[in-house]
């Protein structure tokens, strides 16, 4: 069983920036697509970033495109998403999540991840 165990979230002002890190259990963490994804009250779960198993390959939401970095260290199990300029509307319970097969193409679509973890709130005053 896989489990996923973010970190990393607070209260920051406009502007500032966070760091939020995703370590997984297991041995096949690397060879695995993963995903950060984000739902603010009221709304439903949207796509944040996604990285390859070998960093080759990352994809942002517009929204966040220029401001979020996400990276991988395999050899700790861990993802992680830079968040920078961080904005009021970035506002949000920010979830991880593995790919349900090592390589995947629609990175933005849930369905095609297997494991969650429990979240991190990231708020952001103005």
């Amino acid at each position: 069983q896989v489990q996923l165990v973010e970190s990393g979230g607070g209260l920051v002002q406009a502007g500032g920036s966070l760091r939020l890190s995703c370590t997984a259990s297991g041995r096949t963490f690397g060879s695995y697509t993963m995903g950060w994804f984000r739902q603010a009250p009221g709304k439903e779960r949207e796509f944040v970033a996604a990285i390859s198993w070998n960093s080759g390959f990352r994809d942002y939401a517009g929204s966040v495109k220029g401001r979020f970095t996400i990276s991988r260290d395999n050899a700790n199990n861990t993802v992680y998403l830079r968040m920078n300029s961080l904005r009021p509307e970035d506002t949000a319970v920010y979830y991880c999540a593995r790919s349900k097969t090592p390589s995947i193409v629609a990175v933005t679509i849930q369905d095609n991840y297997a494991y969650w973890g429990q979240g991190t709130q990231v708020t952001v005053s103005s």
